[in-house]
């Protein structure tokens, strides 16, 4: 029997936001793949996993032929995969740097290439890249993080009006803080460790990101949204979603001068000014 339901690949589904939004679309009529390095076992989703690692050409490549193959066509991808690194600019070694973005970044290039000649030949699809309120804000103490989000939203710029014409849609999601494994599976950078010239500022910072994403919602809301993006013909390039606090405050960068923004960032994560 033809199977008429729209197919969906989503990156890091094995917890947290990719979880949620696997198992929500799979649960209202959507074929699902998600993927995971390390994909769980047999039964412990609903929906199909298989093994894709973002950070090599060659698994990627695997993944989406290995989706073509089943479903016979890929209608949307949410690139989802990612992990956060914290520790001060100066504390952030070059190999851990690379690192974050090899998977944030460069992971998000690779799904995009396999899955766009598909897409192209097809004449439709979306593409949803999950970046960050921390794409719009440096955060202090997650630098390197905020860069591979900065670096996703240019991307995705770009890629949205290149593609357009092909009747592709390109949109970015940025969450706020959410309950999720994230928090657990963040790593310190190894002089964050050592370096005393930062640390109590470390701390102080750490700990309030830490209690606002243990405090935040479920990322079941997040899930509610990309259903309703996948659903609209043209979707906006831009959609927060998170703590009304903090979608306000990025918002307002764009309209206070720096330095009342920079102190309200500083006194925020309980930063000297």
């Amino acid at each position: 029997m033809k199977d008429d339901r729209r197919v969906v690949l989503i990156t890091g589904a094995s917890s947290g936001i990719g979880q949620a939004c696997a198992t929500y679309l799979y649960q209202r009529g959507y074929r699902v793949f998600g993927t995971s390095r390390h994909p769980p076992i047999s039964g412990d989703v609903s929906f199909e996993m298989i093994q894709m690692d973002v950070d090599s050409d060659a698994s990627v490549e695997q993944g989406i032929d290995f989706i073509l193959k089943r479903a016979g066509r890929l209608d949307i991808v949410v690139n989802n995969a990612g992990f956060g690194i914290a520790g001060s600019v100066e504390d952030t070694g070059i190999d851990e740097a690379k690192a974050q973005f090899e998977t944030n970044f460069f992971g998000v290039l690779r799904v995009c290439r396999a899955a766009l000649p598909i897409m192209r030949q097809q004449r439709s699809g979306y593409i949803v890249n999950v970046s960050s309120l921390a794409g719009q804000v440096g955060i202090p103490f997650q630098g390197l993080y905020s860069a591979s989000k900065f670096a996703v939203e240019g991307l995705t710029e770009a890629l949205r009006t290149e593609v357009r014409p092909s009747g592709i849609r390109v949109v970015l999601i940025e969450p706020g803080d959410f309950h999720t494994p994230f928090t657990f599976h963040r790593r310190k950078t190894l002089q964050s460790q050592e370096n005393l010239a930062y640390r109590e500022y470390f701390d102080r910072a750490l700990g309030t990101m830490e209690a606002d994403e243990m405090n935040g919602p479920a990322p079941e809301r997040i899930a509610r949204l990309l259903k309703c993006i996948i659903e609209t013909p043209s979707p906006r390039l831009r959609y927060t979603v998170g703590p009304a606090l903090e979608r306000i405050e990025t918002a307002l960068k764009k309209w206070v001068p720096s330095q009342l923004f920079e102190w309200g960032l500083a006194k925020y994560y309980k930063l000297p000014w």
